[in-house]
């Protein structure tokens, strides 16, 4: 029995109460008929963007909303009702939005809890969970200033390159896009254990991220072993890739990489990018030798011009989606 008189098996979900009404904004009290009462949005609708947003549905009767739920699903109806959000375009936003956040939010609860674990080392499942429930409501203004600061940061950045895009190339653009990853990951991944793997992992997102951002690059996303990055100047890219298959890697203890890239239109989509060159740019990818970065015919052409790089053909291949890929081999110049 803990000091609240309370049993272990009820510590965790007191603790997750606590957390959820301070992340939430009070008491989880109305159900979704009652919140669509309340705002004046469609039941259906709300459903809609609850679940885009990847949260699990909730039935008529299941009292699951706050009175923060409640006040962000006005604002958000006010953003489409202004003309600021089209209708048409709000589930997309929703789950972008809940994609992203997503997984910050994995990441901080695990966190916490880590950090709760190593407080409460003694005191057991109560012990634990009232620490987690402490650091949560102690660390929860200080993480969303932090939040709001990066955010605004980014958009900042993501403004400035947008106003020197050309008319018409908000949307669609020409960039170079290249994926890298790293060489033998399943077999490492296979005979490594959980700490060896996440070391590994870190180590090659730390990596990759330094070489993108300090030449000028954006990395879009990381899926799991691999690191799909945008430049919008051929060099920089290049820059890029020869930081990332340099020879000396291993003697700085930095796992062994292969890069592919490829220049032309893509799509920037929420977030993301889309178009054949990003395609061309992860089968050159699978094509490259350990420790090498291949371009396509588009970005060899930009980089020859340069005079910096030497770029040695490759023997056409044959891969899902191109019959005679050719490539070119990236190096510096001597």
């Amino acid at each position: 029995m803990d000091s609240s008189g309370a049993g272990p098996g009820t510590a965790g979900p007191q603790a997750a109460e606590r957390i959820g009404e301070t992340l939430l904004g009070g008491q989880r009290r109305y159900t979704r008929v009652q919140v669509s009462e309340a705002t004046g949005v469609d039941r259906d609708r709300a459903q809609q963007l609850w679940m885009a947003l990847g949260f699990a549905a909730a039935g008529d009767d299941e009292a699951v909303f706050s009175d923060g739920d409640v006040e962000a699903l006005r604002t958000w109806d006010a953003l489409v009702a202004s003309g600021t959000m089209a209708r048409e375009d709000e589930v997309a936003h929703a789950r972008v939005m809940g994609q992203t956040l997503s997984r910050l939010a994995e990441w901080q609860a695990r966190e916490v809890m880590a950090r709760a674990d190593g407080q409460a080392r003694d005191t057991g499942a109560a012990g634990r969970s009232a620490g987690a429930a402490d650091l949560a409501t102690a660390l929860l203004p200080v993480i969303e200033r932090l939040q709001s600061y990066v955010w605004r940061r980014h958009l900042a950045a993501a403004v400035d390159r947008v106003l020197l895009a050309p008319p018409g190339e908000l949307s669609a653009a020409t960039m170079t896009v290249g994926f890298a990853d790293i060489v033998g990951y399943t077999r490492v991944a296979r005979h490594s254990d959980i700490d060896d793997l996440a070391a590994l992992l870190g180590t090659f997102e730390e990596d990759t991220s330094g070489a993108v951002v300090s030449n000028h690059g954006q990395v879009v996303k990381m899926v799991g072993d691999e690191v799909l990055f945008v430049t919008g100047q051929p060099a920089d890219a290049a820059a890029i890739a020869l930081r990332l298959t340099s020879p000396d890697r291993h003697s700085k203890g930095l796992p062994a990489l292969r890069v592919g890239m490829a220049a032309g239109r893509v799509l920037a989509r929420f977030g993301d990018v889309y178009g054949p060159v990003v395609n061309l740019a992860a089968r050159l990818t699978a094509l490259a030798r350990p420790g090498t970065a291949l371009v396509d015919a588009e970005l060899a052409a930009a980089l020859r011009a340069d005079g910096r790089y030497r770029l040695q053909h490759r023997r056409p291949a044959a891969v899902s989606g191109y019959h005679h890929l050719r490539s070119w081999a990236l190096r510096p110049r001597r």
